[in-house]
């Protein structure tokens, strides 16, 4: 056998092992990515079994390269499917269903007007108790995005419009609200006249369906 050919069509391992990628300038950390986005998706869905929910944690991870020391890593590829992995495994264990964890505020469907006096008061300490949870724990844009997709159904263009976020970016703050009253985190105070003002214009909207007090008041806090 010809050894030189044979080395010279396949290069030695150790040779491939030190390939490495410069991320440090943005642009090429965003073109890596792309070019690995759709080995991420599919790790994602795998995991999480959601199209929807891949597409979230894919971003998410996009967001954590984004805020690591870049010139320290040398396999960022390796590193995007680990933060991927990670980030899905975490969903799938504390996210398998939005809306049944126990952290998560809940939030009353539209107001029944036959309702019964002693119903309407359970609603509306539901109300108070969700809405002092969301004040507590998310950021403004946070807590609009998730209230106004998780209590009324807002489309994710309206949510975006609304926040003057793209499309993607809206979908990233319901994502890391929900990250948020997960974990439990209330670093914040709450103030009393914006909570009232605020339960006031979610019964509102639930009442009516109208919610444009709603979107004013949540707009209100939103840098």
């Amino acid at each position: 056998m010809n050894t030189s050919l044979v080395a010279s069509e396949f290069p030695p391992v150790e040779q491939a092992r030190t390939v490495t990628w410069d991320i440090t300038d943005l642009d090429d950390a965003a073109s890596l990515f792309l070019r690995t986005r759709p080995s991420l998706l599919h790790i994602a869905h795998r995991i999480v079994g959601s199209p929807t929910e891949a597409e979230d944690v894919v971003q998410e991870a996009w967001a954590r390269l984004q805020g690591t020391d870049r010139a320290a890593v040398h396999h960022p590829a390796a590193l995007l499917r680990t933060i991927t992995a990670r980030l899905a495994m975490n969903v799938a264990q504390s996210a398998r269903k939005r809306r049944e964890f126990s952290a998560s505020p809940t939030l009353p469907d539209r107001v029944d007007g036959r309702a019964t006096p002693e119903t309407v008061v359970e609603r509306h300490d539901a109300v108070d108790d969700a809405v002092a949870l969301l004040l507590a724990t998310l950021t403004p844009n946070q807590r609009a995005a998730y209230l106004l997709r998780e209590g009324f159904g807002c489309s994710y263009d309206r949510i975006a419009a609304l926040l003057q976020l793209s499309v993607v970016n809206a979908r990233q703050q319901v994502f890391r609200a929900q990250r948020r009253l997960d974990t439990g985190r209330r670093g914040q105070e709450v103030d009393s006249v914006a909570h009232r003002r605020l339960v006031q214009a979610f019964l509102g909207a639930a009442r009516t369906g109208d919610l444009a007090c709603l979107e004013r008041v949540l707009l209100e806090d939103v840098c």
